[in-house]
């Protein structure tokens, strides 16, 4: 067997996959016929079911065994999470030729990413196992955050405002920078 295919199989990657592919197929069929531009909830919820079930296979099976191996672990861990930040973006992508657009490109590049980050400064801080909580913590904060008057309104609802704010922007592109620079190096905490 190849390495590669080990080393999907101990991260999940065949389980998340079809996760992440039945939530977003989920949340497209739930929005039926309305108007999705008015609402960015729900393609912010498909984002966010598919960094966090993909979250899970950011440790192995054995944290000890990880960090003894004689393998350049960074240079895949970073692979891992650029891989999760694409495909959680490629599938609402693909969903979009098929049914209803519900959001921008922008908008979808954007989140994902951003979430994909929160995603893996998760598993750094807390675990794979929990790697989940930050991106779901900062979505809930997104929710309950009023309308945007300034900029830490516009931080805190970064993932629901329109494409090209500069400061949802820029807070997605520190979120994805710092979790995966933060979870190359360290690794998942054990």
């Amino acid at each position: 067997m190849r390495w590669l295919t080990l080393y999907a199989r101990s991260r999940q990657v065949p389980a998340s996959l079809a996760a992440v592919l039945v939530g977003a197929v989920a949340v497209w069929a739930l929005a039926g016929n309305g108007d999705g531009r008015s609402a960015p909830l729900l393609p912010v919820l498909a984002l966010a079911a598919g960094a966090t079930v993909a979250s899970v296979g950011l440790g192995g099976q054995d944290v000890a065994l990880d960090r003894t191996a004689a393998i350049r672990w960074r240079l895949r861990r970073t692979a891992h999470v650029l891989l999760i930040g694409t495909v959680v973006c490629a599938v609402p992508l693909v969903l979009r030729m098929f049914g209803e657009d519900l959001a921008a490109a922008g908008f979808l590049v954007r989140d994902a990413a951003g979430l994909t980050g929160l995603a893996a400064f998760g598993a750094a801080a807390f675990g794979a196992r929990y790697a989940w909580t930050p991106p779901i913590a900062w979505l809930a904060v997104s929710m309950v955050t009023p309308s945007p008057e300034g900029l830490p309104e516009e931080v805190a609802g970064w993932l629901l405002l329109p494409p090209g704010t500069p400061a949802a922007t820029w807070t997605a592109v520190v979120l994805a920078a710092l979790g995966t620079t933060v979870y190359a190096l360290a690794g998942p905490r054990r």
